[in-house]
């Protein structure tokens, strides 16, 4: 029997352990090295398969843009497979935007899976990862479905294991455009590039280039540094921030006591998240 919905389904979000520029291509594009790591903030989405071809999303929470990227994603899978079917997707969002914890790109991501199965289309994992990159540099790494070691434009994965890790992640009330952050003049470009090892999985490996201009460009990056590292002795910022992060303890039998976050500056966002072995659809795909 066909499937009519797919409800309830996980688009988790991603910290950048650490994050280095290595150089960039003719095209403008920059090169990366990085180890990307799923954790258990997510938004959850709902899909309810249409026979009219109509792509529809419908928000839950807060107004995503128009055209956002999960809609896209429906929308290149539509022409790319010629499905004659349509979905109405609902968003339920979660993971703050403007953060560098991929959000978007793991909504589009999800959306490929989902669809994949939803409209019957059998298509392999290597073939929605060759869609992936099309809608945006961190879609490859959650359609993967592994923490990774991540290279090139954010296309290159190499799967690793990452101990169990819990982090305490603070979203300041300022958003940061990632094209400014890659534009800014501090920016370094020209890090030495770094050999896969098990180090790399290592928080206190490393550093996020992106970091000097985000803070540069939105001071609150910077307090958000600080304010995590006077209590956990450590911070970074993930992707093109401006969210940070600081790392708790490691282990599966880590204290589950939760963390008072009851401080933060008026409209900053912060939780406590567990880092995750796998994305949770990491099944649907071969």
């Amino acid at each position: 029997m066909s499937l009519v919905s797919l409800l309830d389904v996980p688009a988790p979000a991603k910290l950048n352990l650490f994050l280095h520029i290595t150089g960039r291509r003719a095209d403008g594009y920059h090169l990366l090295q990085s180890v990307f790591v799923l954790i258990d903030w997510a938004d959850t989405l709902h899909f309810e398969r249409r026979a009219d071809g109509r792509l529809q999303r419908h928000d839950l929470g807060p107004a995503l843009p128009a055209d956002d990227l999960s809609l896209r994603a429906a929308r290149l899978l539509q022409q790319r497979s010629g499905c004659s079917l349509g979905v109405d997707i609902s968003v339920d969002k979660q993971v703050p935007w403007g953060a560098g914890m991929g959000g978007g790109s793991s909504d589009a991501a999800t959306t490929l899976l989902a669809l994949n199965r939803l409209w019957g289309l059998g298509w392999s994992r290597a073939q929605l990862l060759a869609l992936a990159p099309q809608l945006g540099a961190d879609v490859p790494f959650f359609v993967g479905g592994d923490n990774a070691f991540v290279e090139g434009i954010g296309e290159q994965l190499s799967p690793i294991e990452v101990p169990v890790q819990r982090f305490v992640v603070v979203k300041p009330q300022a958003s940061l455009a990632t094209a400014e952050i890659f534009a800014h003049p501090l920016l370094t470009r020209d890090t030495k590039l770094s050999i896969l090892r098990g180090s790399l999985a290592d928080t206190a490996f490393g550093r996020n280039d992106l970091q000097p201009p985000a803070e540069d460009r939105c001071p609150e990056v910077a307090q958000a540094a600080r304010w995590l590292a006077d209590r956990f002795g450590n911070s970074r910022m993930t992707g093109s921030g401006s969210a940070v992060f600081a790392r708790m303890d490691t282990g599966t039998n880590a204290s589950p006591s939760a963390i008072d976050l009851t401080d933060l500056p008026a409209g900053w966002v912060g939780r406590e998240c567990r880092s995750l072995a796998s994305h949770p659809l990491r099944a649907w795909a071969d």
